[in-house]
């Protein structure tokens, strides 16, 4: 059963200093290890934060079908802390949006399976929230039964745009699994999750993970 454990930050800056240190923990671990970053504004201070040079593998739960230079893009958004890292680029495992949809979303497929074949962990990975339930790029059950046996699915998002999400079976491959919360209008979403709402979209997505853990901001 998955479990799921809360810690309350009283302000912005004390969750942004705790995701600081979670994340600089993972890149410093010994031996092989990759960790996945999240979309949404949450965590971009402390990906700026961070200059580690780190030999890792750095992978997205989801990525709009934007050019990767498009403000919208989280690859784009994350470039702080990949520059900071000094990656090779093949350590970077970005969803590639100059191939047509499907294309592009087995590609990333392709790739986190190899990433996973090869024996590299997935130490931390990272999960926004939506104020309507999803995660990742996975917004609905359809989402979800559509991700069956699949690492990583094409998604069109409620906003009309189209996304690459990864699935429920990939984050079943991650160790420690964190929703970091910080934007307002999600209490309705976060009352869910926290009571393991079966209808919510981001509470099933996560059920094959052991423990799940929510960062709230308080403030």
């Amino acid at each position: 059963m998955t479990t799921l454990a809360i810690r309350r930050f009283s302000s912005r800056a004390a969750l942004d200093a705790a995701l600081e240190e979670r994340l600089a923990r993972s890149i410093a671990a010994s031996g092989p290890s990759a960790i996945m970053l999240s979309g949404g504004t949450t965590p971009l201070p402390a990906y700026r934060a961070l200059a580690h040079d780190a030999g890792l593998h750095v992978f997205f739960s989801d990525e709009r079908y934007v050019p990767s230079d498009s403000e919208a893009s989280n690859y784009l958004r994350s470039r702080p802390l990949l520059d900071a890292l000094a990656l090779r680029p093949e350590k970077v495992l970005r969803v590639r949006t100059e191939l047509p949809l499907a294309q592009a979303a087995e590609d990333y497929a392709r790739a986190l399976g190899a990433m996973l074949g090869s024996g590299v962990p997935v130490s931390l990975g990272l999960l926004g929230l939506g104020a309507d339930g999803h995660t990742a790029s996975l917004f609905s059950a359809a989402d979800l039964a559509r991700a069956s046996g699949q690492l990583a699915i094409a998604v069109q998002r409620p906003d009309g745009m189209s996304a690459v999400s990864v699935t429920p079976q990939l984050l079943a491959q991650v160790e420690q699994l964190l929703f970091v919360v910080a934007a307002d209008g999600k209490r309705e979403a976060i009352t869910a999750l926290e009571a393991h709402d079966a209808n919510l979209t981001a509470w099933r997505a996560v059920q094959g993970c052991p423990a799940v853990e929510l960062w709230l901001d308080l403030d």
